[in-house]
């Protein structure tokens, strides 16, 4: 499974990876397909990433590069092994349905119909192999009336509810300056395919997942539906306070920093008052409740903020500490990388790159304490693994070169 010239020294032995043994295939492009591939990945599926001949994955060239190379494929790259294969081609299409045959998993993101028109759908790739998972990430489903509109997880942002919520009071709504829908839905396919491949354990048969990115964010932003069906309520935009507790904020240091207060738990709260030399308002009635708590925020706020706003970070958060009250400072990159829970947690490892020599990303997703996952090798160049894995279909060198004259590789 290692990818010839992968760069730096082979990787000690570990014990065989959880998912060793599945192989993955990646059709998928921004982002919520491959990264749902690069989680199965990290715990040992062999996953074969499938890019245009000549239109790389978008990936490549999102955000910053250095030296020419792209630094988010390297990532979302990761632990996969790259082919291109044109699926419109008629050598194109006969490769996917070899590959298929052998393979547990296809991912793909293509608008609904797309496949079927180039001869891949479920009849399919069903009929080359039975027990294989079809994977369909899209924006809005498999149907109803949006299913074939372009979309991307800004708009599930945006429909989901989440801008709503999200912004200051009177402000207008705000969308995450990162890939938040397509991060939830990867996490949400991943676990959508391990939910069917046990299904398969079972039964024997393969399956269709119809992944919709404009649900998994649904689900994540809890009870409102539920709140809106049997109250009418809909939940305004709260900045950074909350409506089930107080205080509950960020509030700035004396020495120019943030840190985040909260207090879901009421023993927590409790403290928090003490702490700051409040103690009178914890024997208030309303204090006794989150929800009666947060309808009083302008007090908590200001008996909490005035406090930290005399105080250096480092002060606060040994407060906080000794307290055994809950908080965070406010963090950019620049802290992460450097913070020691996260250094403890080997959350940012570093990985050898062929290209740009060591560099450092988020690791696997989770420790397990006997099967850990791992990071093998980062994003490989576009096609590098063509000719080994169309090697392994039993393919001669006079027949890939056909599907190259054919412009299907």
């Amino acid at each position: 499974m290692t990818p010839p010239e992968a760069g730096g020294d082979a990787a000690p032995e570990q014990p065989p990876a959880p998912l060793r043994g599945l192989r993955v295939l990646d059709l998928a492009t921004l982002f919520a397909g491959p990264l749902a591939a690069t989680l199965l990945g990290d715990f040992g599926a062999d996953v074969i990433k499938v890019e245009h001949p000549r239109k790389p994955d978008p990936s490549r060239g999102h955000g910053p590069a250095k030296d020419g190379v792209g630094l988010w494929w390297k990532l979302l790259g990761r632990n996969k092994r790259t082919i291109t294969l044109d699926l419109s081609t008629p050598g194109g299409r006969d490769t996917l349905l070899r590959l298929a045959a052998d393979a547990d998993v296809v991912i793909e993101n293509f608008r609904p119909g797309t496949l079927e028109k180039w001869g891949l759908g479920w009849p399919e790739l069903s009929a080359s192999n039975p027990k294989l998972i079809l994977t369909r990430v899209t924006a809005f489903g498999q149907y109803g009336p949006y299913a074939h509109r372009p979309g991307f997880g800004t708009l599930a942002e945006a429909m989901c509810g989440f801008a709503a919520l999200t912004g200051e009071p009177g402000g207008p709504p705000t969308l995450p300056p990162f890939g938040l829908a397509d991060s939830i839905a990867a996490l949400a396919t991943s676990y959508a395919v391990m939910t069917a491949l046990a299904a398969r354990a079972a039964t024997g048969h393969g399956q269709v997942v119809d992944m919709a990115i404009i649900e998994p964010i649904l689900t994540v932003l809890g009870p409102h539906p539920l709140w809106y069906d049997q109250l009418g309520y809909v939940q305004p935009r709260t900045g950074n306070r909350s409506r089930n507790n107080a205080p509950r904020n960020t509030y700035r240091t004396a020495d120019g920093s943030w840190v985040a207060v909260s207090t879901s738990a009421q023993s927590v709260a409790e403290r928090v008052l003490r702490l700051v030399g409040r103690p009178e308002l914890v024997d208030e009635p309303w204090f006794a409740q989150g929800a009666t708590r947060a309808e009083h925020a302008d007090v908590l706020d200001e008996a909490v903020g005035s406090w930290i706003a005399a105080r250096d970070r480092d002060e606060v958060l040994a407060a906080f500490e000794e307290a055994e009250a809950a908080v965070a400072p406010v963090y950019d990159v620049r802290d992460v990388m450097t913070d020691p829970q996260y250094r403890a947690l080997d959350t940012v490892t570093a990985v050898p790159d062929p290209e740009l020599g060591t560099v450092r990303m988020q690791n696997v997703l989770f420790r397990l304490s006997e099967t850990p996952g791992s990071i093998r090798w980062t994003g490989r160049p576009h096609g590098a693994d063509t000719d080994a894995v169309l090697a392994e279909l039993g393919l001669t060198r006079p027949e890939i070169t056909a599907l190259r004259t054919e412009g299907a590789v």
